[in-house]
């Protein structure tokens, strides 16, 4: 098995090894399907790389479940000033309130890694150093969903997983990845061929 600390470390080699794209910091953009794994790899690198790295989740910048169709807006705000080497922000979403909540910022940094669903989206694709793709098989994903969410939250789950195929298709973010991960841990992280 590949531990996520291990599977970091080749991820943080890469996105180390290229040049930084985000102001004078990189763009560690970890991608995939709800429930493969990202969130264990983000904090793992985030963990990692040490105290200069900053952690968003795409989960603070959704409108709520239907909201991965607009959340570019979100990254434009958070990603465009950064590159120039200011602060960015974006408004953190309170899924308890099911409303936007308060505006964080997030200073300019030595790595930014962006964790979730359109984190590596074609918006900011010009701004991302290293573009990772997690996956894990489908029905272990809804599962760690479930798990996490409650079975009350099934249909949100289902009607997500149909947002997020039909993002990733139009996007093609699998095929754009750099480094493919599997999120089950079986596999060692490998960058695509």
């Amino acid at each position: 098995m590949v531990s996520p600390s291990e599977a970091a470390a080749f991820v943080l080699q890469q996105a180390w090894a290229r040049p930084p794209t985000l102001g004078d910091g990189r763009l560690l953009c970890v991608d995939g399907p709800g429930g493969s794994g990202k969130s264990t790899l983000a904090q793992a690198c985030v963990e990692t790389a040490g105290g200069g790295a900053r952690l968003v989740h795409m989960d603070d910048l959704y409108d709520g479940w239907s909201g991965l169709a607009t959340v570019g807006d979100q990254l434009d705000t958070l990603l465009r000033p950064l590159a120039a080497g200011e602060p960015g922000s974006y408004r953190r979403y309170d899924w308890h309130g099911h409303a936007y909540a308060e505006t964080v910022t997030v200073p300019p940094s030595s790595m930014v890694v962006l964790e979730g669903v359109g984190s590596g989206s074609r918006e900011c694709a010009d701004l991302c150093t290293l573009l990772v793709w997690v996956a894990a098989p489908s029905d272990l994903r809804l599962t760690r969903g479930i798990d996490r969410d409650g079975e009350l939250l099934r249909a949100q789950w289902l009607r997500w997983r149909e947002d997020e195929e039909a993002h990733f298709a139009r996007d093609g973010t699998p095929q754009r990845a750099d480094v493919l991960v599997d999120g089950t841990g079986h596999d060692r992280p490998r960058l695509r061929s």
